[in-house]
């Protein structure tokens, strides 16, 4: 069985906004305070403000610093709001610069930025994984990092290019029922769990962005036909859908599946929640495995942008020492600059034993999309 021929960018935009609200239906929003948290992919836009772009409410942050530069910065932000937004505000306040901020899934902001071309409003596009990320820096949006904030990430976690660059880092892990399963129960590769023995015991989320960069990653590393060998096996043993990691979390605290694919971070977030144990743990995989893939949520400054220097200064705000603190101990992801340490009870990167694997390689988002839709999974 063949992919389908490579898509246009048209056909990648339509893809990838699938199923999702209408991009010229969200706002560009002014620096704001939230009450809930979101999942980064599913990423929601607060209803109460106007669908119009050029119109959008915006609160003016500049005037309070003698030493700020003013002017503003426009994120498109494929990062939930209430994990994004206290950083913003806090870069706004030290800077006096105003971020105004478009919200959406990863996918919805790359593909409204590859719409909008040349004519796109944003500086900065703030994708949860690099995948996305890629995807803007192979279609020549993206243009060079300063130097500066490069030499603050290790090469593992930035474009070979100095196109993109992670700020934060995010393990894929097997979420599991303590009730239900011992570690000594899970496969010690990902690729086992397309056994028959898992049949009705399975959580995923094919249309979430995370999954799509990791069938990328599987497609680098072991090739196409066993990526979709893999898919067809496990989608044969009747997994249940969700629609991002949160809710796979969500079921596997509560019983609903035994096990299901995710990134680490969201339990650590239901362990604060309930301050203690939920009854579900993390597998963290071994030995190189491709289940074990660390990802990004990084930053591409966008090549029209009319905003470089703020942008700069953004780019770089996320990879000093009070953006990384709060990335290990309010979001509990990995921090990736400043020699900052993970959360308690969060096994370090060097403890990890990681695939080898370049993340400029998961640039071909098209084709992923191409085989999940060849699947029937999108």
């Amino acid at each position: 069985m063949r992919l389908h021929p490579r898509m246009s960018r048209r056909q990648l935009i339509r893809s990838m906004a699938a199923g999702s609200i209408a991009l010229a239906g969200i706002p560009i929003l002014g620096a704001c305070t939230t009450t809930s948290r979101d999942d980064d992919e599913d990423a929601v836009t607060d209803p109460s403000r106007d669908d119009s772009t050029d119109d959008a409410e915006t609160t003016d942050t500049s005037g309070n610093n003698d030493e700020s530069i003013g002017g503003q910065v426009t994120l498109y932000s494929g990062r939930g709001q209430d994990l994004v937004q206290p950083v913003l505000d806090q870069f706004s306040e030290q800077t006096g610069i105003e971020v105004r901020v478009r919200y959406g899934d990863t996918a919805e902001m790359a593909a409204a930025i590859l719409e909008e071309g040349s004519n796109t409003p944003a500086d900065i596009f703030y994708g949860q994984d690099a995948g996305g990320l890629g995807a803007l820096a192979l279609e020549g949006m993206a243009r060079k990092i300063p130097d500066s904030s490069l030499d603050l990430v290790d090469s593992r976690f930035k474009s070979r290019d100095g196109l993109w660059i992670g700020s934060s880092g995010r393990a894929r892990t097997v979420i599991y029922d303590t009730n239900q399963l011992d570690e000594g129960d899970l496969p010690g590769s990902i690729l086992d769990y397309a056994d028959p023995q898992w049949e009705n015991m399975l959580g995923w989320a094919p249309t979430n962005g995370s999954f799509q960069a990791w069938v990328t990653a599987l497609r680098v590393i072991e090739g196409d036909d066993v990526a979709r060998e893999w898919l067809e096996d496990v989608h044969a043993l009747n997994p249940l859908v969700y629609e991002g990691n949160t809710p796979i979390v969500n079921a596997a605290i509560a019983g609903e599946v035994p096990a299901g694919f995710v990134n680490h971070y969201y339990l650590y977030r239901f362990q604060e929640e309930a301050g203690g144990d939920v009854g579900a743990e993390n597998y963290f995989f071994r030995d190189g495995d491709i289940g074990g893939l660390i990802n990004v949520a990084g930053m591409a400054i966008l090549e029209p942008s009319g905003n470089v220097e703020q942008a700069e200064m953004l780019v770089e705000f996320l990879l000093q020492r009070e953006a990384q603190e709060y990335f290990a101990t309010e979001t509990y992801e990995y921090p990736l600059a400043g020699g900052i340490d993970p959360a308690a009870d969060i096994p370090g990167l060097n403890e990890l034993e990681t695939p080898d694997i370049d993340l400029s390689n998961l640039e071909d988002l098209e084709g992923t999309l191409a085989l999940l839709q060849e699947v029937g999974l999108i």
